[in-house]
């Protein structure tokens, strides 16, 4: 009886360390699987971190839409962040520049990066950035405070069901990996 346990007690061991296997490596998967899975389906908002092309739209006059500007701080970024504009009426086709305020509330220089998202997600495709802070890092100075313009288009082809567009940032304070490079 006691030889018998021993076998499932190994048994369940190996069968408890090829699931701890499997289930690292599905974790490790995970990232590049769920990027995958929003471009596909525009989840999530991803937005391009490059300009995009100043595409020679025609100006859709007859539709409107509301663009609205959402800004946040990661909990350790000691930062100012603001959008000029809060919301913004558009027509589809036509570019618009919006103005964005960080300061560094801190007494040292610093370097931070923007990380942007567009909700609902879906929509991400049709929103062009020719123009954004959020392309590269940006340095402040000590107590430094600046204006940053977003200039974008919404491609015509949007669907009309969509009337809100929602575009955020979350400032992110990269100081320290900035001095590693």
């Amino acid at each position: 009886m006691t030889d018998d346990l021993q076998k499932k007690n190994a048994k369940l061991v190996r069968t408890l360390l090829l699931v701890a296997v499997l289930m690292f490596g599905f974790g490790f998967a995970l990232v590049p699987l769920y990027d995958v899975l929003c471009k596909v389906t525009g989840l999530n908002g991803k937005v391009e971190s490059m300009a995009a092309k100043e595409p020679g739209y025609q100006a859709d006059q007859n539709r409107e839409l509301t663009v609205e500007f959402v800004t946040s701080l990661n909990e350790s970024t000691p930062m100012v962040f603001r959008a000029e504009t809060p919301k913004l009426k558009i027509h589809p086709g036509q570019f618009y520049t919006v103005n964005f305020y960080a300061e560094n509330k801190t007494d040292k220089p610093m370097t931070a990066q923007a990380i942007p998202s567009i909700s609902p997600g879906i929509v991400a495709e049709y929103f062009k950035k020719t123009e954004c802070f959020c392309f590269t890092e940006q340095k402040f100075k000590a107590g430094e405070g600046k204006m940053m313009p977003v200039r974008f288009v919404v491609d015509p082809k949007i669907s009309p069901e969509h009337k809100t567009i929602t575009l955020a940032y979350t400032f992110f304070d990269n100081t320290e990996k900035a001095k590693k490079q």
